[in-house]
């Protein structure tokens, strides 16, 4: 009775010290939260489908800047939720897309014993990789189209002047194409899938180029404030990506001094691949770790410092980045490095 007593005690203190940490971060929820889910149809590419789950400020005066949000291989449009809340009670619109060829059908139907590699089997289908991107593009457009029509229920609430891009995994792949890093074939040619409406992004736990020789120019044309995160257990569970790889989108994008756009990186010690995700149970993944709120409250009031700063223009937000704040409230809970 004692020793449950004290587990009591202790959960208790525990959930008031994060609490209280919360608060004092300023992730005090500012507008209350209204979903909206709906499924598009891109008639340009023979009616495929794009479900979207978006995350919207009920209470919010004006339009407000819109984030992009793409889910990890085998998720939903109902994943990261925790993220969705949290960017929408600050003010922000986080729309959800779902990519077809990519998502739970992956695995739902397979067997438990064949779910991974079922999984590694999309990864290899070419279409979706090219797919993932072309579904943003289209999620912007219909939001454009919507944001005009006086019935919708997203009339005027949008700022598509500024717009965010953010992934995991699978969804990294699809915010760094975004965001204008070119895919370079073998002859050395290169194509590119950039979004130029997209002003900011965040990548977690992206992948590398296989080629090495191919980094320098694989990031070059990136013109868009970069945030780039991940952990010191962030291998993958499906290919072959090292926790060095994460790294290589942050280092090999120009920054400032480079004539290039504003670039961070966050690692998280001892993060794995699913302290971004909000642990999704679907039989095959890890457990979660103890951090996993301490991380997500560390992701939450870094990535808003970062819309804030380059989606409304906050510079103390942006200060708060560049001159050590974060890194001061990061801790010991990981390493953040800014690009001079």
């Amino acid at each position: 009775m004692k020793n449950r007593l004290t587990d009591v005690l202790f959960a208790v203190c525990l959930i008031a010290v994060l609490w209280a940490a919360t608060v004092a971060q300023g992730q005090t929820p500012l507008y209350k939260v209204e979903t909206i889910s709906d499924t598009w149809v891109d008639a340009a590419r023979d009616g495929r489908e794009v479900p979207v789950k978006a995350y919207l400020p009920a209470d919010a005066q004006g339009p407000r800047p819109v984030i992009i949000f793409s889910h990890g291989l085998g998720g939903t449009r109902d994943g990261y939720g925790y993220l969705g809340e949290f960017w929408a009670s600050h003010g922000y619109v986080s729309v959800h897309l779902q990519h077809l060829g990519s998502d739970d059908a992956v695995w739902r139907d397979a067997k438990l014993g064949q779910r991974m590699s079922a999984m590694r089997k999309a990864t290899t289908d070419l279409s979706n990789s090219l797919n993932r991107p072309l579904d943003v593009t289209f999620a912007i457009d219909r939001l454009e189209a919507l944001n005009r029509e006086a019935d919708s229920p997203w009339f005027g609430r949008l700022d598509l002047e500024h717009i965010g891009m953010a992934g995991h995994s699978y969804g990294a792949f699809t915010t760094m194409a975004i965001a204008g890093q070119a895919f370079v074939g073998r002859g050395g040619q290169t194509s590119n899938l950039a979004d130029e409406r997209v002003d900011a992004a965040i990548a977690m736990s992206p992948q590398a180029p296989r080629n090495k020789k191919h980094y320098d120019a694989s990031y070059a044309e990136i013109a868009i404030p970069l945030f780039v995160m991940t952990g010191t257990d962030d291998t993958s569970p499906i290919g072959s990506t090292s926790v060095a790889d994460r790294r290589v989108a942050f280092d090999h994008t120009p920054g400032p001094a480079e004539g290039g756009p504003e670039v961070y990186l966050v690692t998280f010690t001892h993060g794995d691949h699913m302290i971004f995700s909000g642990r999704p149970r679907r039989g095959f993944d890890p457990p979660a770790g103890g951090d996993d709120k301490v991380f997500q409250a560390h992701i939450c009031q870094s990535s808003l410092a970062f819309w804030d700063a380059y989606l409304t223009g906050d510079e103390a937000s942006r200060e708060w980045l560049r001159g050590g704040g974060f890194e001061k409230e990061l801790g010991d809970t990981g390493v953040f490095e800014v690009k001079p």
